[in-house]
């Protein structure tokens, strides 16, 4: 079963951190997510006054974030004294469980920064979980070729093919997200599982796309929230087309959310507001 367009969510013109100009589809407003997905931000300019400021240091608790850099250079800085270096290509994926201070800050003062971030819940076991992070490499994630000369890279999950199956360097989380970023030449179709168990969308960001069949065309930098199934069916327009495709499986939880903070009683978060101003939000327990 092929899956159709459920909801267009478009990304609206937003910033963050110290001034970080970017688009916000998923997370524009509380209401507008799609489990266990709490946010999607696209950052993208040649204008060094749209993300030099950065995001300087700043709390979480209760959720995993994931950083892919099309192009640019941030230094990740964390209270537990780790630096990670995310290049044109790479990912990072944090998990800030029960709490981490962190910045993120551009190492450059001219050229592109473009790129994404993708918030997603941690069920309610998790939510107070050790914190940690990944940094991986663009050399570190596999892509997959095409025989239509398109490609997918795979970040997170297992892209199969019709004579092989490659799995993405994260793995083992809750959620078991699949994170691919699939180029297609013009007019080439692209076709790939998802699990009818998941919550799905995908997000063009280059050139023209279409979706589901009967064919549909839909908008750049807009959340393409995708309907029950179990197929991926898109094809590429007369310019190609660049898109992530991302899924994973629901929690089904209540959902509080207090800025940088996402639990699930309204109680967990003034408690991690409490843990905050008085200095115990990544030593609680």
């Amino acid at each position: 079963m092929i899956r159709t367009i459920a909801r267009i969510i478009p990304g609206i013109p937003t910033s963050d951190g110290a001034g970080v100009q970017l688009r916000r589809s998923l997370g524009g407003q509380q209401q507008l997510r799609l489990d266990p997905f709490l946010m999607l931000d696209e950052f993208s300019s040649n204008d060094p006054n749209d993300y030099v400021a950065g995001f300087p240091a700043h709390p979480h608790r209760g959720f995993e974030t994931v950083t892919y850099m099309l192009e640019g250079h941030m230094l990740h800085e964390d209270h537990l004294g780790n630096q990670g270096h995310l290049k044109s290509g790479g990912v990072q994926w944090m998990t800030a469980g029960r709490g981490i201070i962190h910045s993120e800050m551009p190492q450059q003062e001219s050229g592109a920064m473009r790129g994404f971030q993708l918030w997603i819940n941690l069920p309610s076991h998790e939510k107070m979980k050790e914190a940690g992070y990944q940094d991986i490499q663009a050399d570190d994630i596999p892509v997959a070729k095409l025989a239509n000369g398109g490609s997918v890279k795979v970040i997170a999950g297992i892209y199969h093919s019709a004579d092989s199956s490659i799995a993405g360097p994260i793995h083992g989380i809750t959620t078991a997200p699949l994170f691919l970023d699939v180029h297609l030449p013009a007019h080439a179709q692209f076709e790939h599982p998802i699990p009818m168990t998941h919550s799905a969308f995908l997000y063009v960001y280059e050139g023209e796309l279409l979706v589901g069949n009967p064919a549909q065309a839909v908008p750049k930098q807009a959340a393409i929230v995708l309907g029950s199934g179990d197929q991926l069916h898109v094809r590429a327009g007369p310019s190609g087309a660049q898109c992530i495709v991302l899924a994973a499986m629901p929690l089904g939880e209540p959902i509080v959310q207090y800025g940088p903070f996402v639990m699930n009683t309204r109680a967990e978060i003034e408690q991690a507001i409490a843990d905050y101003q008085n200095n115990q939000l990544v030593a609680a327990k």
